[in-house]
């Protein structure tokens, strides 16, 4: 007989509160998901894309991902291994999809367990599923975009749907380069709200 793997006190924890999320639809066991591990992905997110903005938009990409799945997942292995793998898939579209320089852009995380986890991108070239991701990229922000107060709207609109820069988007609205940053930072935080408190929407 197979010896069950040991799971670490925090992975067990990870399980009671997937199975309050999914089994009883508990709102604070989503945003407790979040919690432990928006900062861990984020970080994870900012080494592979090196820019600030880009994973902060990322990390909501895969928290979204992630819940809207959480029923589908087997506790074979721990939540962060799972997690993180959606995230790093994610940023490796967005890698590939922006066609970023790397020659070898190699990063890893370890798992609640101990186990090293290596991530090696080398693939410069455009990923032939580009309009396929793009499109589920959109779809999924588009489910949020609606729950936005107004003035928020253009600006989401603006930088997922059109994918302007911070730059562009200023000097469309007119604004300064550093409200833009702004509203787009408290648009980037309410939608993180979204993805734990409405899942339904997802």
């Amino acid at each position: 007989m197979e010896l069950k793997r040991q799971f670490s006190k925090k992975a067990l924890e990870d399980f009671r509160l997937i199975d309050e999320a999914v089994d009883k639809g508990n709102q604070q066991a989503y945003a407790d998901l979040m919690k432990r591990y928006k900062n861990p992905v984020y970080h994870m997110i900012l080494k592979m894309v090196r820019n600030v903005d880009d994973a902060e938009d990322l990390t909501i990409e895969a928290f979204a991902k992630a819940f809207k799945n959480l029923h589908r997942f087997k506790k074979d292995y721990t939540f962060s291994t799972w997690l993180f793998r959606i995230a790093t898939n994610n940023a490796i579209d967005f890698i590939r999809k922006k066609k970023l320089e790397t020659y070898s852009l190699q990063t890893g995380y370890t798992d609640d367990d101990g186990e090293a986890v290596q991530i090696d991108v080398k693939d410069k070239n455009l990923d032939p599923m580009e309009e396929a991701i793009k499109s589920q990229k959109i779809e999924l922000v588009r489910l949020f975009v609606d729950k936005l107060p107004t003035k928020y709207k253009r600006l989401v609109k603006l930088r997922y749907f059109k994918e302007y820069s911070y730059e562009e988007i200023a000097k469309e609205l007119d604004a300064p380069l550093g409200t833009v940053k702004a509203q787009l930072h408290r648009a980037r935080e309410l939608m993180y709200d979204l993805v734990k408190n409405k899942k339904e929407h997802i």
